[in-house]
């Protein structure tokens, strides 16, 4: 029988032919309307952001003017009544008591003097409210004294005392060898619970016979200019910041703070690594663009796409008569300028929707007289296409649908008897597969166990022999400078003593030999230099110790039975755990407690049964610290993590080694499972679940040995191992 066969021809829906083109004339001029306006409003929100930026950079400008006007105005004072001699440095506590008097006057954070004589003097407000006075001499020792004030600017006790000089700073150093007005360089310092960044404005001083004396400088909280920041008025999420031409940061609107505290050590950030992601990624864009901060010369206007929205960005560098060359950076964001036009464009889709909706509903009602017929002819096919054959079509008013319906109806019940033969058929072919496919999960099963198993056992090998080679390679050169530090140990002492014994014979050297001796600070050195060395050999003695523990873990060269010491396995096994068990800023150390009996040498896979105590002490260390997430630091320090090993020999033929913690505990449900493969509580990424099936099969089938685990939720879970001596 020949089966003619007719070329598949995309159809059209009547009721699209009825409804699309009303429905697009509609559309189309509603849409028209919509993209005229977001044009238009896009425009004017360019020139709105380029006014505001605009503004901001005025108003930043006036205010580093006005606030680093300041310290140059005080020290030129100051520089002019030193000059016309209505100032006398050589009284020092008059000088001290004149500058408590302008910190009162002045937002500043040091006003002082340092001379040419290595005297200085000076008023400080080092925790941001209290004025105090120094008084410097140039005294090799305890020269530097600070004091407490009364109301009116008086001395009334030394609060501390210090070693210090000023030759070797640069606010001395740079205004007097430049001789001329300006800015030193920015630096740092930590007052305990105060910051500082600090830039420091200093002139030299000369007498009324134009001698130099010295210099006078003034320094100035940079940190503030991030509160100015902070309160002007760009945006909800615009950012303003400034930077030094090297790109790092000097203040900006955002929360986060332009340093890092190290060690209790303040260190400046770059823009390109400010924790504010929006001043790190702008930054990065305009390094970028113009290779470097150094190039942006004049009033700059970009547009910089970041995090997937546009950003409105002005450079506008910042420069003053006495050396300060920074960079003011606005930016804005164009979402803030653009949610009115958004708006409009969502009215402008809605209009279209409804005229849409107008168009679809007149088309509706005009063809679903002649679709619905046929509408219930396809859902009566879908019907039978999807299993249910019970399927009639009823009669319309339209004559020649008529006759489609009784055909459709009576190869409804063809179908339907010649299905019914066919499901009895399927039935008996269907019980037949479940069968089979049970025998292939069964297999397969067994084949993903096995092949986990011997990947988990490859891994250790490959880990054992890296880890044993490491060990091995960092030994020899250790070695090597562990036993010549003994040597040099001695030699640096007899050195040391020939020092000493030359200076008691020629107390009095030669110019050149005590210049010399003072630039190596050779005092320091004598005390310093036995200190550094003894910690060297310290140092080595450790990293010999944990080379020693590497290799009892890996026991590379014990892959066959043979007696060795249980407790030297599980001591290695801490120490490379060290890392986890001691303590965290999120809880204290965990405390491992070693009840260690008498144990003979066992036979055993070493290598293998260290794997055992790993895994088990991992398992540990991570339920103690699952335990921990629901505890406050105070209630760790209360009721220790602890992890408590006990070993002891069973019946003379038996060593048995206990491991118990007193986490969270294992369920009763689950403690029925943790010794199958592929088995984990823990998060996808973090557990595989092979494990405590490794370990179990370790004990049992490679040592005869037992595996049991214990558990009381809420108090603990103890995992007991038992092996034969022999």
């Amino acid at each position: 029988m020949n089966i003619r066969h007719f070329a598949k021809t995309k159809a059209i829906g009547l009721q699209l032919i009825l409804i699309v083109p009303f429905a697009l004339q509609i559309f189309g001029a509603v849409g028209l309307v919509g993209y005229l306006s977001f044009k238009n409003g896009q425009k004017a929100v360019n020139d709105l952001a380029a006014q505001l930026m605009h503004r901001t950079s005025i108003s930043v400008n006036q205010h580093l003017e006005a606030y680093l006007s300041i310290p140059h105005q005080v020290i030129k004072i100051n520089a002019d009544a030193i000059r016309m001699g209505l100032l006398d440095v050589r009284d020092r506590q008059t000088v001290g008591k004149y500058f408590w008097h302008q910190m009162q006057a002045y937002d500043l954070t040091y006003i002082g003097i340092g001379l040419t004589t290595g005297y200085g003097a000076g008023a400080a407000r080092y925790d941001g409210k209290t004025v105090v006075i120094d008084d410097w001499s140039p005294k090799p020792l305890n020269n530097l004294q600070t004091y407490a004030t009364d109301d009116r600017g008086n001395r009334t006790r030394i609060v501390s005392v210090t070693n210090w000089s000023s030759f070797t700073e640069t606010w001395y150093a740079e205004p007097v060898r430049a001789g001329k007005p300006l800015w030193s360089r920015i630096y740092t310092w930590n007052y305990p619970g105060h910051p500082y960044i600090v830039a420091s404005a200093g002139r030299p001083i000369y007498d009324t016979n134009n001698r130099l004396l010295g210099m006078v400088g003034v320094d100035i909280h940079l940190l503030k200019l991030s509160h100015f920041l902070r309160n002007i008025d760009v945006s909800s999420s615009g950012q303003v910041f400034i930077i030094e031409r090297n790109g790092l940061l000097i203040a900006n609107s955002g929360k986060e703070q332009p340093f890092t505290t190290v060690k209790d050590e303040i260190r400046r950030l770059k823009a390109i690594d400010s924790p504010n992601p929006i001043v790190q990624g702008i930054a990065k864009q305009i390094q970028q663009r113009f290779k470097g901060f150094q190039s942006i010369s004049k009033d700059t206007n970009l547009r910089l796409d970041f995090q997937r929205e546009l950003y409105y960005v002005q450079l506008t560098p910042w420069r003053d008569q006495y050396g300060l060359d920074w960079l003011v950076v606005v930016s804005v964001p164009e979402s803030e300028f653009m949610a009115q036009i958004d708006a409009n464009t969502r009215t402008t889709i809605l209009l279209c929707l409804a005229a849409l909706g107008v168009a679809c509903g007149m088309g509706v009602l005009t063809s679903g007289w002649i679709a619905r017929p046929i509408l219930r002819l396809n859902r009566a096919s879908e019907a039978i296409t999807s299993g249910n054959f019970d399927q009639a079509v009823e009669d319309s008013r339209i004559q020649e649908l008529n006759a489609l319906a009784n055909s459709f109806n009576h190869m409804a019940r063809q179908l339907r008897e010649s299905f019914t033969a066919l499901e009895k058929s399927n039935a008996e072919l269907e019980d037949r597969v479940e069968d089979r496919t049970v025998e292939l999960k069964n297999a397969l099963s067994q084949l993903q166990r096995t092949q986990s198993q011997i990947i988990q056992s490859e891994k250790m090998s490959s880990l054992g022999q890296l880890v044993a080679g490491v060990a091995h390679e960092i030994n020899n050169p250790v070695n090597f400078i562990h036993g010549n530090l003994v040597h040099t140990q001695q030699y640096a002492q007899d050195l040391l003593k020939f020092v000493q014994l030359y200076q008691q014979h020629y107390p009095n050297p030669a110019d050149e030999i005590q210049i010399a001796a003072e630039e190596i600070d050779l005092e320091f050195l004598q005390e310093d230099l036995p200190k550094m060395l003894s910690s060297m050999k310290m140092g080595t003695d450790r990293i010999r110790q944990i080379v020693l523990s590497l290799r009892n873990f890996s026991r590379m060269d014990e892959a066959e039975f043979k007696p060795v010491d249980i407790h030297e396995g599980i001591n290695s096994t801490l120490l490379i755990l060290q890392h986890r068990l001691k303590n965290r800023p999120e809880r204290p150390s965990i405390e491992v407690i070693q009840d260690y009996g008498s144990l003979p040498l066992v036979e055993c896979y070493a290598g293998q049964l260290n794997q055992v105590f790993m895994n088990i002490l991992t398992n540990a260390i991570d339920a103690l610290e699952d335990g921990n997430a629901s505890r406050t630091f105070q209630d760790i320090q209360a009721n220790p993590n602890q992890i408590k090993i006990m070993t002891s020999v069973v019946d003379g033929h038996w060593v048995q080694i206990a491991i118990a913690d007193n986490g969270p505990g294992i369920p009763q449900d689950i403690q029925q499972q943790i010794f199958n493969p592929f088995f984990t509580t823990k998060p996808i990424g973090k557990g595989t679940g092979m494990g405590m099936s490794i370990s179990y099969q370790i004990v049992t089938e490679k040592h005869n040995g037992k595996l049991e685990c214990f558990s009381t939720p809420g108090e603990g879970t103890e995992f007991v191992i038992q092996i034969p001596i022999r």
